[in-house]
């Protein structure tokens, strides 16, 4: 009657060994660290440079804990936080600013942990220190670089259409287009109506004639301003992976902010820096009359340019003398993805918009057989991308940049090309670094509300159920286990509401034990045997237990689901503490009193 098959207690035995390996990397903690990072997201860390970082480190005589690369960079791990500022200094000058060093922390688990995937949970902000901003966009910017390149483009539509026009120009996120009489302007009204429709036209009078004056609409200013904010969500993103944050939060807060929370950076300066660079392409043409002169280019090489050049190194070190005027910015890109060329070498494809691909295509008609020159411009940091012959004119407004040296290469520059600057300026309006000893803290005071709540639930359990008690007690503990293997497992981010979401779990979890204990007390007063009394308890009880658990999982659901960060984070506690403690109240502790109790043919009393 109360017995378990033996393939049910290997499935209790290896549940509680598993969560109980998944839960111990989040007992070592973290350990004070630095990131050795290349600036230009195209170069990625290598042997080399964690061979360059041994060297300095061992140099300097700081004794490190732990060395290793990944794909974000070099991470070193120190005892403490004075020899981990010590390395950043040292590190820092000595690779100059070609190189990233940021301030971390690191998980302190032991390799074999690591090895079976066993990690610890990533830390919230509060727990975890690190650094907090409150970013506003300029959308009036937004607004405005809208207008710039509607002018540009309406410039070069009526020269198209052959319409003539006295001017065109832009007084803030307003463009005006003036022309000698009203019949000229009468012309040009539908053909800009039919080309700009999220244009409003206006007529108005000037000094020397009427004009047009075009303004976005309500709806394409709203799209704009969505635009220039998801853009900058976007960017803001894929450059904090250079910081190797552990679940960074980057959130829209309302309708012209982001927040961004960077847990384990503890480098202010380093965090700003990061979400702050820009990187963009210009395209120009190569000063082949230069290049084809051994002497000047000798001169060149020394320092003396020519007059309207700008000297640079190609790829394979080779010098190249480029026009200064430049032809298009990144700022005419709509799209890059990465690809191959017709040799199948790596290789991004680039989308102009309208006016790109017609200044494009007038550059290339009219130079065909001379080299133009593809820049990547990052941090301030000039590379010369390739150098190809214009063989014939390009229309239609795609791109090919070969000269890739990797697939992974061309994918990080079709990243930069398309997410490469922010879409609107953005400013710093609220500032906050919480530090490694204030988390450390809030670890503290939520592991003890934790510890102290268990221990007097364990004092009563014991005291009012006895031996029942006790399997009550193991159950709960096995309950703990899973859910912080589950959360450890998932890679869910523990902030202090999570640890009142554990806290809570725990004590809802003994509801279940209380319950099947109650129903065997009273299957004995009403004089059923002690195994008849178990059987029932447990099998009487399962049916309230489900009932009570799934009406608090339909309220853990609705909170994740209508809720917000850390209530979110409180709900995804609640919701897998709820199916483990069913899990546990029920097949746990069940075992073991199946393995205490269900060998006893003639048991007269159990101890509850």
């Amino acid at each position: 009657m109360n017995r378990y098959p033996l393939w049910k207690y290997v499935v209790v035995v290896v549940s509680v060994v598993v969560g109980l390996l998944y839960t111990l990397p989040n007992l070592f903690g973290e350990v004070p660290a630095i990131q050795v990072s290349p600036v230009r997201t195209t170069e990625k860390p290598d042997n080399a440079l964690m061979q360059r970082v041994e060297g300095l480190l061992k140099q300097s005589g700081i004794a490190k804990i732990g060395l290793m690369l990944d794909e974000h960079g070099v991470k070193a791990r120190f005892n403490d936080a004075d020899s981990q500022i010590k390395a950043k200094d040292i590190v820092q000058t000595a690779l100059g600013a070609d190189y990233t060093v940021a301030l971390n922390l690191l998980p302190a688990s032991p390799a074999w942990l690591t090895s079976i995937g066993a990690l610890p949970m990533y830390l919230g902000l509060d727990l975890r220190g690190g650094v907090h901003f409150l970013l506003q966009v300029d959308m009036d910017k937004a607004l405005e670089k809208a207008a710039e390149r509607y002018q540009g483009d309406i410039r070069t539509l009526l020269r198209e259409k052959k319409i003539r026009y006295s001017g065109v120009s832009r007084a803030g996120n307003v463009v005006t287009i003036r022309f000698a009489d009203a019949a000229t302007r009468d012309q040009a009204r539908p053909i800009l109506e039919t080309a700009y429709a999220d244009l409003q036209l206006t007529d108005a009078a000037t000094t020397d004639g009427v004009a047009l004056v075009a303004g976005l609409k309500e709806t394409a200013k709203i799209k704009t301003q969505e635009y220039a904010l998801q853009q900058n969500l976007t960017i803001l993103r894929n450059r904090v992976n250079e910081l190797g944050v552990a679940e960074p939060v980057i959130q829209q807060q309302g309708v012209d902010r982001v927040v961004v929370q960077l847990p384990g950076v503890q480098d202010t300066a380093k965090a700003k820096e990061i979400l702050g660079r820009t990187a963009t392409l210009e395209i120009r043409l190569v000063d082949d009359e230069a290049m084809q002169d051994p002497a000047r280019l000798q001169v060149a090489t020394a320092g003396q340019v020519p007059f309207g050049d700008e000297f640079y190194y190609e790829r394979d070190r080779r010098p190249i003398l480029v026009r200064k005027t430049v032809i298009l910015t990144g700022d005419y890109i709509t799209d890059a993805q990465p690809g191959f060329d017709d040799n199948s070498q790596a290789a991004v494809h680039i989308n102009l918009d309208g006016r790109g691909a017609r200044i494009f295509r007038d550059v290339t008609r009219d130079n065909v057989g001379k080299r133009m020159a593809i820049l990547l411009i990052e941090k301030g940091k000039t590379e010369v991308v390739t150098a190809p012959v214009i063989r014939e004119e390009i229309g239609g407004g795609r791109v090919q940049i070969t000269g890739m040296d990797t697939v992974q290469e061309s994918k990080d520059v079709a990243l930069l090309l398309r997410a490469g600057a922010l879409a609107a300026p953005m400013d710093i309006v609220e500032e906050r670094t919480v530090g490694p000893s204030m988390g450390a803290d809030n670890i503290a005071k939520g592991f003890h509300s934790n510890l102290w709540g268990f221990m007097a639930v364990v004092v009563f359990m014991i005291f009012y159920y006895r031996i029942f008690g006790i399997f009550s007690v193991l159950a709960l503990t096995a309950n703990g286990l899973y859910l912080v293997a589950l959360l450890s497992m998932l890679q869910a981010t523990l902030t202090l509401p999570g640890l009142a979401g554990i806290a809570l779990t725990l004590g809802m979890a003994i509801d279940a034990n209380v319950l099947i204990n109650e129903r065997i007390r009273e299957e004995l007063r009403q004089g059923n045997s002690p195994q008849a009394a178990i059987a029932a308890g447990y099998d009487r009880a399962f049916d309230t237990i489900l009932d009570s658990n799934v009406t608090s999982l339909i309220a853990g659901l609705a909170l994740f689901w209508l809720g917000s960060g850390p209530v979110r984070g409180f709900a995804v506690v609640l919701c897998i503490g709820i199916l483990t403690s069913m899990y546990s109240a029920v097949t746990v502790s069940r075992a073991m009193a199946n393995l205490t109790y269900g060998r006893q043919s003639r048991l007269t009393k159990v101890a509850i």
